[in-house]
């Protein structure tokens, strides 16, 4: 979902900046966490030595029994949820990939969005070339689907806040998607043109709400996170 680095685990050879930022524990039970992931860290641990700084190995420091079940790209902050048991880890594990959570993202992209609110369907597939980019292969590309809304419009800065909700979960799927419409994410050094690239210091693309039912209780789960810029 940023990056003068690379934002997933592909490369040994790439040291990752610091980040000086916590993680934030927004819920927890005896199943499951929900953390608030800064943008800059990494979700899992790099192939390099010296990225072995990430969410995961941050939260086992107090919870040495949390499993990752999902990841956000590294410059992508926000909600995500973590098992404290084999049994729920299962459980989460089979919901994201039976599609029964609900992801909501913020992001700012550039330009003026003429349709206040609509879909893309572009198929995706790897740029094993240049991975860990994707891009759109109407042949060969796995099935993506986004709706977006519109928030808000500056027109000033020419740019329109938006509500993003992915209906499947591919790699980069919203950065894609939206720089294929011409709307690229501010600040995403894989898929914006320059003056995108260079409007804002980190990518504005924010995962602001999981909700998905409990895998043990059976009841809702919310995770909320407000969007940091």
């Amino acid at each position: 979902m940023t990056h003068a680095v690379p934002d997933t685990q592909t490369s040994a050879d790439f040291i990752v900046p610091p980040c000086h930022q916590a993680v934030e524990v927004l819920w927890q039970d005896d199943d499951l966490l929900l953390v608030n992931k800064p943008s800059g860290l990494l979700s899992v641990p790099g192939k390099h030595e010296a990225n072995k700084d990430c969410l995961i190995s941050r939260i086992q420091i107090d919870y040495p029994q949390a499993r990752i079940v999902h990841r956000l790209d590294m410059d992508t902050s926000g909600v995500m949820v973590l098992a404290l048991n084999a049994e729920c880890h299962r459980a989460l594990n089979r919901l994201f990939a039976e599609r029964q959570t609900t992801k909501q993202y913020e992001a700012v992209v550039f330009g003026l969005l003429e349709q206040e609110q609509g879909d893309i369907d572009l198929p995706l597939i790897c740029d094993w070339p240049n991975r860990p980019k994707q891009k759109v292969d109407h042949e060969h590309g796995k099935a993506a689907s986004t709706h977006y809304q519109v928030l808000d419009y500056d027109q000033q800065n020419h740019c329109t806040r938006i509500l993003l909700t992915p209906i499947t979960g591919r790699s980069h799927q919203l950065r894609v998607h939206l720089a294929e419409i011409g709307h690229p994410i501010l600040g995403c050094n894989f898929y914006a043109h320059d003056k995108a690239k260079a409007m804002a210091e980190r990518l504005l693309l924010h995962a602001r709400g999981l909700e998905f039912v409990h895998p043990v209780t059976g009841e809702r789960v919310l995770g909320v996170s407000r969007c940091p810029f």
